[in-house]
């Protein structure tokens, strides 16, 4: 019986101090050819000596075990190349080893023992190297025929070699990998590993879940250190300012890397953090390429809805001088989108005025809209809007990687990048929204109600009205994302069996918005709306929206926002190989994370103003559900020599904080009044982690971990201060609680996997996570004068006593997730030509888990955030030389994106599925043309209020994107 337990570099303990954490660095090694490798396998039985040399070179074995029975090898001892190692493990057997591709293929003697040696490929990250590659035999081994993978194929192979290797549960993606799908960012890209869900917001992805955990339960590392970065959406009710610890994947093309490692089980050798897992970016480095090497990739992208062309553009340039390296890419795109639908406010319970009800509705109607108290009060959608939303994105990103590598005993690399994300955004919006709206939880303007319908959860889904006071916005939004890191990572073998590893690092991410907005009202006129329980939300206007005369300018509204965040990263770590397949490790660590930013607004009111002059308009009639005037942005601020920035004068009451690893510093509610605060929190802990990996056959791995993990509470729970979203009908407002307590996750998890060889495999795991003090929220209706917030900040003319959601985070009891894991990938090269070039690779994830959300002080139990009961993605690909096509399917489940707020139960995003292609021919051996469509069945995004009434807040589309180029390599 054959087996292999791999587990040493797993079973130290971490004590995780605030300010110092127990860790080592990540080297970023990549062998030229050939590497020299120290062998001490002793005489034994040619099969167990062929598995040991595929341990310590991380190359993969594929043979038949027939061809191995009662083969002896000699004792194989000293330093030297892999196909040295193989001659004499080899010599004097009845067998011959090749090693093509980073494959060892071991056939019968048919001659003078030879070996064609080509250089694998760098095994990834910390667990993958050093370790055992041993597969199931290939067919094609037994008539010495060589296994030679390229393209797509090979790439999934060889992210499934490093896989299997690993100690821990982890998946990974590699260059052809990353580049084979038509993904539009970083975030599309990682969307296809296992248990990895995303977010999206106009037409792109933007966030990802990882086992059902949200984004701030992730931490990302580029080049071996931790890293943050922030974007915006357009919409408020998907959080709009990201002021969290979620990485906004959407920042990177996905072909700055070549390596993505998604390490889901915590070790020891980790930095605290990332309950859900880790996330590890690798750029390029010089020692990756043989040689002068020159990529250059031009691609045309257009949406359906903006028709547009705009570039997408990558050229990379590396070179090899001895021992030295430069690498140098560039990453340039930009793209035109367009997001439209039906929007509200949210929903909340309303009553009527009697006076505000017209004879037209029904006795028993008018019983439940005027005068009902407590849950016998209706729902009504607040506005009931058309909204669009215009996007230019422009994304750049810039790596250089400097590389001195005189040997396989000695490496280091320092990596600089640069990535900068802008957005312009240009919105419009129609509602019923001005002075006398029906977006407060009280009608008793001049409003009429002329016809209502409800549905089985006395919900208004249809009704008519007269008087009403219309509204446009027309905004114009800027969001520029840059970030810089400098990561200097070095490795040296010290002695045969002791290995020093350090890291250095530094890096900075800015965020900047800034919007100026212009609001028409339109007094006294008459709509309709229906169909707000079904799919297609529609309103109908009685007069003409078009109609430049029927508008007059209400007010405008400046706002800015800005985060900065900034990690400084040292990291030392020896390792001591006490024998093959085992190592000792022990380091030290030192991080310092800071976390800044302001909201800054004016918002003047020139409704009823005598002498305000007639504005300029236009007719939006592109992307919209009808037609409507908005107002001139940058025409009426210069008309009305208003400025489009805002300075430190106006900065919002309780936004303005600073946050470091230990303290949060802003303006907090302290009894009834705003003072300046600053908050000291500590923390340390034991946390263990024990990661095994049982090798039960050449084909079989059986892993099992254990560990305690902590990850701190989002940046936006920490503040001490505020963020005020006000309305007419009063708003929200989210405090934070710089004294929460970190969350505690005590997590198992298991797995049974199969490989055979390069062509299949299956994977069966399963997780279970607990945590301790899991940090929830809190949320009481109250009125504005009780918050202690100033009577400035309200909207002109609206009454304290107006009502607001006041929500602040808790710890509370706790919480746990669990679930299931299915991956699967094979090749069908068992089928007839042409289709044996058919492979096929999906996975399915099943997971539940749930914790308790305080509405005015009563818990209620809902899922945790973000997390989709079931999500799955499978590609089905054709993969030759000449050309090759994929399909791709990512499907999720609905998820809970929030809490909820005016009596609602926790708010909810619909189960999407997206559906992408991609197709190549390669004209030459050096130029090869690809056609790529994303989200080809324009799958729309629906968000509702309330889990069980499940009330609609927001239908849009983006369209599907058709991208055509080519890439030539030099």
């Amino acid at each position: 019986m054959f087996h292999r337990i791999r587990l040493a570099r797993r079973l130290l303990a971490s004590v995780a101090l605030s300010g110092f954490v127990c860790a080592p660095a990540i080297a970023q090694t990549a062998p030229p050819a050939p590497r020299q490798f120290s062998f001490d396998v002793p005489a034994q039985g040619l099969a167990d000596a062929l598995l040991a040399f595929s341990r310590l070179t991380g190359l993969q074995l594929a043979t038949s075990p027939s061809l191995l029975q009662g083969a002896r090898s000699q004792r194989l001892r000293g330093r030297m190349t892999a196909e040295q190692a193989l001659a004499r493990i080899t010599a004097g057997s009845a067998v011959d080893g090749r090693i093509v591709g980073g494959t060892v293929t071991v056939a019968r003697h048919m001659g003078p023992v030879t070996t064609a040696y080509a250089p694998a490929a760098a095994p990834g990250g910390t667990e993958a190297q050093g370790i055992a590659q041993a597969t199931q035999p290939d067919p094609l081994a037994d008539d010495g025929a060589d296994i030679v993978v390229r393209g797509y194929r090979q790439s999934v192979a060889k992210a499934q070699q490093i896989k299997k290797a690993a100690t821990g549960s982890q998946e990974v993606i590699l260059a052809q990998d990353i580049a084979a799908f038509p993904d539009q960012n970083l975030a599309e890209a990682l969307q296809r590993i296992p248990g990895v869900a995303i977010t999206r917001d106009s037409g792109e992805g933007r966030q990802i879940s990882l086992r059902g955990l949200g984004a701030d339960f992730t931490r990302t590392q580029l080049n071996g250190m931790e890293v943050l970065t922030n974007t915006s959406s357009g919409l408020d009710s998907r959080s709009s300012v990201s002021r969290s610890r979620a990485f906004d994947y959407s920042i990177f093309a996905s072909e700055l890397f070549n390596k993505v490692i998604v390490e889901k089980s915590y070790a020891a050798q980790q930095d605290e953090g990332g309950i859900g897992g880790t996330v590890g970016l690798h750029t390029a480095k010089p020692f990756d390429y043989d040689g002068l090497t020159v990529v250059a990739s031009a691609r045309g992208q257009a949406n359906q809805y903006t028709k547009t062309v705009t570039p997408r553009l990558v050229g990379l340039i590396s070179d090899r001088w001895g021992d030295f390296g430069v690498l140098a890419s560039v990453a340039y795109s930009t793209a035109e989108t367009v997001e439209f639908g039906y929007r509200n406010w949210n929903w909340s319970q309303i009553n009527f005025g009697a006076a505000n009800v017209g004879p037209a509705v029904s006795a028993a109607d008018r019983a439940l809209l005027v005068g009902a108290t407590g849950a016998a009060r209706v729902w009504n959608s607040r506005a009931q809007t058309y909204a669009t939303f215009f996007n230019k994105r422009e994304r750049l990103g810039v790596t250089t990687a400097l590389q001195y590598h005189p040997d396989d005993r000695t490496d280091v690399s320092l990596d600089l990048l640069y990535g900068r994300l802008n957005n312009d955004r240009r919105s419009g919006v129609i509602g019923a929204a001005g002075t006398n709206g029906v977006a407060a939880n009280n009608v008793t303007g001049t409003q009429l109600l002329t016809g209502v319908t409800f549905d089985d959860f006395n919900d208004i889904v249809g009704a008519s009205f007269d008087r009403v006071d219309m509204r446009t916005e027309s905004k114009v939004t800027h969001d520029q994302t840059t970030f810089w890191q400098a990561a200097l990572n070095a490795h040296t073998d010290l002695s045969s069996n002791l290995t020093l590893n350090v890291l250095g690092g530094w890096s900075r991410s800015t965020f900047a918005s800034r919007y100026a907005q212009v609001y028409l009202e339109a007094v006294g006129k008459s709509y309709s709306f229906s169909g707000l329980n079904t799919a297609s939300p529609r309103t109908d206007y009685g007069f003409d929206t078009t109609d430049a005369s029927q508008w007059d300018l209400q007010g405008l509204e400046t706002r800015a926002d800005r985060i900065e965040s900034e990690f400084y990263n040292s990291k030392a770590e020896l390792a001591w190989t006490v024998a093959t397949g085992s190592t000792i490790k022990a380091g030290a660590g030192f991080k310092r994370f800071t976390n800044g930013g302001w909201q800054r607004k004016v918002a003047p009111s020139y409704e009823n103003k005598p002498g305000v002059p007639d504005v300029p308009t236009s007719v939006l009639t592109d992307s919209t559900l009808a037609p409507y005037v908005i107002g001139d942005v940058a025409g009426t601020y210069a008309l009305l020599g208003q400025s489009m920035t805002v300075d430190a004068n106006s900065t919002v009451a309780g936004t303005a904080y600073d946050l470091t690893d230990l303290g949060s510093a802003g303006t907090a509610l302290v009894g009834s009044a705003l003072v300046p605060v600053s908050v000291t929190n500590r923390y340390d802990g034991f946390l263990p982690a024990a990661n095994l990996a049982f090798d039960l056959s050449r084909s079989i791995v059986f892993r099992l971990s254990g560990n305690r993990n902590l990850s701190r509470p989002a940046l936006s729970d920490m503040r001490a201060a505020g963020t005020l979203n006000l309305a007419s009908f009063g708003g929200t407002i989210a405090a934070g609680n710089p004294n929460l307590k970190p969350f505690i996750a005590d997590s198992i998890e298991t797995s049974l996997e199969y490989y055979d060889g390069t062509r299949g495999s299956l994977a069966i795991g399963a997780f279970y996570k607990h945590m301790d003090s899991y940090i929830t929220s809190e949320t009481r209706l109250v009125s504005y004068a009780s918050t202690g917030y100033p009577a400035a900040l309200l909207p002109v003319g609206v009454d304290p006593a107006v009502l607001v959601n006041y929500t602040r985070p808790i710890n509370g009891p706790g919480a746990s997730i669990k679930g299931i894991e299915v991956a699967a990938k094979r090749d069908f090269d068992f089928l007839p030509a042409p289709f044996d070039k058919l492979g096929i690779l999906g996975n399915v994830t099943v997971a539940s888990g749930s914790t308790d959300v305080f509405y005015a002080g009563v818990p209620v139990r809902l899922p945790l955030p973000t997390l989709s009961k079931f999500s799955s993605n499978a590609t089905l690909y054709y993969d030759t030389d000449r050309w090759g096509a994929r399909g791709s399917i990512a499907t999720r489940s609905r998820y809970r994106w929030g809490d909820g707020g005016n009596g609602n139960i926790g708010e909810y995003i619909k189960g999407t599925t997206n559906l992408d292609a991609s197709a190549y021919v390669n004209l030459t051996p050096r130029f090869k043309l690809t056609l790529d469509v994303i989200n080809i069945t324009d799958e729309p995004i629906v968000q509702y209020a309330d889990g069980t009434a499940k009330r609609v807040m927001t239908n849009t589309v983006s369209g599907r994107t058709v991208a055509f180029g080519g890439t030539m390599r030099f």
